[in-house]
């Protein structure tokens, strides 16, 4: 373990996860270069959970050009798709609106002041 904070699932009934603790298991999913969760950063831009399970995420990151883009979808994937109730999970990155430091949480805008960033 960690010390992070681990996902919270849904009961073993086969209930569906909600969108919050869909966002909540992205908390885990980190861009390398920045220190600050995407959920915090503002990168999730939409939850979609159908009956079967399957969940559509539209994401975001900072730049168009970002180096790590397979990383963090593959990471996005496995966090949501630890979730009891989840079939599959598909994260499509859009880039409109454009992302922006207005997009971030008060928590995420925080953590990057406390690692140097100017936001």
């Amino acid at each position: 373990m960690t010390g992070e904070a681990q996902p919270e699932t849904v009961a073993a009934s086969g209930a569906l996860p909600t969108e919050a603790q869909i966002r909540e298991a992205l908390k885990v999913v980190k861009d390398p270069e920045i220190p600050v969760n995407v959920v915090d950063l503002g990168l999730i831009y939409g939850v979609d959970i159908n009956a079967d399970g399957h969940v559509d995420i539209t994401m975001t990151l900072t730049s168009v050009g970002c180096p790590v883009q397979d990383l963090i979808r593959a990471d996005a994937e496995m966090a949501v798709g630890r979730l009891d109730g989840v079939s599959d999970v598909n994260v499509e990155f859009v880039w409109t609106p454009p992302w922006g430091p207005d997009k971030m949480s008060e928590d995420g805008k925080r953590q990057m002041r406390m690692f140097g960033f100017n936001v």
